[in-house]
């Protein structure tokens, strides 16, 4: 069974691709500023774009891992969170508190989702 590899690049891919399952990390790229509530909600619209790339949908996410730089954001966070995933599809998931390599970066977040 191949790998598929979507926008690979000399330190990563968008999205990793194998037997079925997708593997993908998102940070906020468009306002490193924003709070934390803001970086989630544009983690989230990115990994929608992500996920719609392999023919699935927030419903389908298996897992998460959370690396979040301060628990004084973790509520923030979670509110949107549970806003974000559809009732009764909530993946299991990690929470890590982590040093990340942009300092203005408050979360980053590991997908792996059922594909296609």
């Amino acid at each position: 069974m191949g790998i598929t590899r979507i926008n690979p690049c000399a330190r990563w891919s968008d999205v990793t691709v194998y037997n079925g399952i997708a593997h993908f990390v998102e940070v906020a790229d468009s306002d490193t500023t924003a709070d934390v509530r803001g970086q989630a909600q544009q983690i989230f619209a990115q990994a929608e774009e992500m996920l719609a790339s392999v023919g699935s949908d927030k419903s389908r996410v298996l897992s998460c891992t959370i690396y979040i730089t301060d628990f004084a954001n973790f509520d923030a966070f979670n509110k949107e969170w549970e806003a974000w995933f559809p009732e009764g599809c909530a993946p299991s998931r990690a929470c890590v508190k982590a040093e990340l390599a942009n300092s203005e970066l408050l979360v980053e977040i590991a997908f792996v989702a059922a594909a296609g």
